[in-house]
Parts: C-alpha cells; sequence; structure tokens
C-alpha cells in the first residue's frame, strides 16, 4: 500500500484583513470533513487561527517548535473536528525573527520540522494536508512558510485595492523559489469577501480572473455575517451554521484544491 502524500499549502497575502485565517480555518475543517488528515500551523503571533478553533490553553506552541524547543508531533493538539489539528500560536512568535536573524539555517527551521512530523508519522495515519496561516507580513516566519511548501494559496478580498500588492508577493514567491525552494508554486488565488450586491464586487473578480486566468479558482467566499461570527464561538464556520452560503462555498473550495491536487499528481 502506497503512503500517502503530505502535502504543504502557504496561506499567505502580506496585506491584513483578506481572509487568510478564515480560509486556513474553513478549508481545514472542509478537507477534514471528506476524509483528508489536515494539520493547520498558526504562524501568525495573533494567534486567531487557535483562537478561532477554540484553542485557548497553549502549553506549547509554533515558537517552541522553531526555537527547537518542542517537536510538531509534540506541539500539536486536537481540534473539535474530526482529523483536524492545529499547532497553536502564541505572541512569542513576534520574538522568532529577532532570535534567528543571524542563526544558520534560519529560513529552514519550518522545513526541516515539517520534514521530522511527516518520517515519524504512521503510514495509515499520514497527515495529508499541512495548511500554514501566515502573519500579514513578508517577514521571516512567512518565508519560513514559502520555504516548507509546495504550493502557496492566495486568498485576496474583493475590494479596490485587491491587486495592490499582490505582485510584490507574487515577486516574493518567485524569489524564495529560486533561492531556497525550487518546487513551489502558485496553487491558487480565491477571492474572498465577494458582496454580490455591489458592482464593485464583479469588477474585482473580473480584474483578477484577467490578471491570473485559470490560477483564480472558481468559487468565490462571500461576505456573509456567520463566517463573521463563527470566531467568536471558537468553531469554523461548518460547525456553526454549516448550511450559510459561506459554509457551502468552503466546500466547494477544498473540492477545487482536491481537484487541483489530482491534476498536479498526474502531470
Amino acid at each position: 500500500m502506497t503512503r500517502p502524500r503530505t502535502r504543504v499549502l502557504a496561506l499567505a497575502n502580506q496585506k491584513g484583513g483578506v481572509g487568510k485565517t478564515t480560509t486556513a480555518i474553513n478549508l481545514g475543517t472542509a478537507l477534514a470533513a471528506v476524509g483528508e488528515r489536515v494539520l493547520i500551523i498558526d504562524l501568525d503571533p495573533q494567534g486567531n487561527a487557535s483562537t478561532g478553533l477554540g484553542i485557548e490553553h497553549r502549553e506549547r506552541s509554533t515558537f517552541d517548535v522553531l526555537a527547537g524547543q518542542a517537536s510538531i508531533m509534540e506541539a500539536r493538539v486536537p481540534t473539535h473536528v474530526p482529523r483536524l489539528s492545529i499547532v497553536p500560536a502564541t505572541i512569542d512568535l513576534m520574538s522568532f525573527e529577532r532570535e534567528a536573524a543571524s542563526a544558520n539555517g534560519r529560513h529552514y527551521r519550518l522545513r526541516d520540522c515539517l520534514a521530522e512530523l511527516i518520517a515519524a508519522e504512521d503510514r495509515d495515519a499520514t497527515t495529508t494536508y499541512i495548511l500554514i496561516d501566515c502573519p500579514p507580513s513578508l517577514n521571516l516566519l512567512t518565508i519560513n512558510a514559502l520555504a516548507a511548501a509546495d504550493a502557496v494559496l492566495v486568498p485576496l478580498q474583493c475590494e479596490f485595492f485587491a491587486l495592490e500588492g499582490l505582485a510584490q508577493l507574487l515577486s516574493t514567491v518567485e524569489e524564495i523559489r529560486v533561492r531556497l525552494n525550487p518546487k513551489l508554486q502558485i496553487h491558487g488565488v480565491v477571492l474572498t469577501m465577494y458582496d454580490q450586491r455591489t458592482s464593485l464586487s464583479d469588477q474585482v473578480v473580473e480584474d483578477v480572473r484577467a490578471v491570473l486566468g485559470d490560477k483564480v479558482y472558481t468559487t468565490v467566499i462571500p461576505r456573509n455575517v456567520r463566517v463573521a461570527e463563527s470566531p467568536s464561538h471558537g468553531k469554523p464556520v461548518l460547525l456553526y451554521d454549516y448550511k450559510c452560503s459561506g459554509s457551502q462555498a468552503y466546500i466547494q473550495l477544498a473540492s477545487e484544491v482536491i481537484e487541483r491536487e489530482r491534476r498536479i499528481r498526474a502531470a
């Protein structure tokens, strides 16, 4: 029996408030719901992915992992979602860049930790998707995520300045691919916070598709009050309100991600 392949996807955009963490939580939940084994790495010092999944007490964190004080196996904690776990973040992550600034191999800390995890897992319990929730900046934490990832998933808000800064992110991804991680690809761009009541949202969707073509997922995540409410209850929206439009959109996005993965494997 062939061991399942672990795929590492970094959710990155240096612009804040675009739905990165919301997408990490709910895409992870949707993937787990269809039988995938999913691990979220919370790499944002704000720790919103951890809080949004109801993880409050954090004995070990991603800082401990990156600092070599704990393995991912020791730091990961289960969530209320079957087959979904998380390595939570704490504010300690803010000191990582300062402490690792001159250290050898500082760009590969996360990559090496993930490699250790994958090598240690049993074949029957292999994590199939690792989603890295990056901070809203192109700092050493984000570089670690991109150096460790197979591909980048970019959440992009349907607003006037949607494309502002995207060119910088794509340039950074290309630089990381050349210098640190030759396998790195753009998995796709997911448009978030779409408001069907405004012509602006439609124009943004049209503009982004015109620029990026089939790199943009067909699924668009709507602006939805249930999606906004769910983190305050420590639940992904799929557990908070399965039937709402936001939940259904993330289920569709998970199907698209899996289909793209099938095409990548077949290529």
